[in-house]
């Protein structure tokens, strides 16, 4: 037996070799491949989109736009062309969900310091009081990279237009108040086409790593 074993050892060496890397193969094959949704308003929750674009079940893209901001620059869809990036909706005196947001935005950033398609955007939902130096002085106590990350104020219209229209992400606030806006806890994950990706909660640690691994996913692409 042990001379058979011997004469055939280079044969079973090769047998097993192969079966290891068609085994393999057949678990490449069979394994489901990552995949992220593409949202359209009519995939997300009525309350947080405007009753006008409600019905659309296809082709959304994030709209162009201009704000301003921590810098006094304007920052426009095209600082965003060809990037993926995060998008919410805070303000600076809030004292409830935002600092959690704002840490775990923080956070974010440095796991993609070195990438440069990844950047973050954070709308303002209180304009007439998050001024420039406002956000300045925010963005200086919260350490934003400012090549990375925009802190965007601007008119209000404005910005509750994005928030409804194209991000999907704010509530109505008061009704007696126009554009009234109550932010959420949503993350917003647009890719290189102007496409919403994905939602997450942004004080939830979790979705936090979620995000991570998607934002990783859409770079790889």
């Amino acid at each position: 037996m042990s001379e058979f074993f011997k004469k055939y050892r280079l044969f079973f060496g090769v047998f097993i070799v192969l079966s290891a890397i068609i085994l393999s193969l057949f678990y490449s094959a069979l394994k489901p491949k990552k995949t992220l949704p593409i949202y359209n308003p009519a995939d997300v929750n009525p309350e947080l989109v405007d009753s006008t674009v409600q019905y659309k079940s296809k082709y959304h893209t994030i709209a162009d736009f201009s704000f301003t901001n921590q810098n006094g620059k304007t920052i426009t869809q095209k600082d965003y062309e060809g990037k993926i990036y995060v998008a919410d909706f805070f303000f600076t005196t809030c004292g409830s969900i935002c600092p959690k947001m704002t840490t775990n935005l923080s956070d974010i950033q440095k796991a993609f310091a070195t990438n440069p398609k990844v950047k973050l955007l954070s709308f303002t939902v209180f304009p007439e009081t998050d001024s420039v130096p406002v956000l300045k002085a925010y963005a200086k106590k919260h350490q934003v990279d400012d090549a990375k990350w925009n802190l965007v104020t601007g008119d209000k219209k404005e910005i509750y237009t994005m928030a409804r229209k194209s991000y999907l992400a704010v509530k109505l606030g008061k009704p007696d108040e126009l554009y009234d806006m109550v932010h959420t806890e949503n993350f917003v994950l647009v890719d290189t086409k102007k496409r919403v990706r994905g939602f997450y909660d942004g004080t939830n640690k979790e979705d936090m790593k979620r995000l991570i691994e998607d934002i990783t996913f859409l770079s790889n692409e």
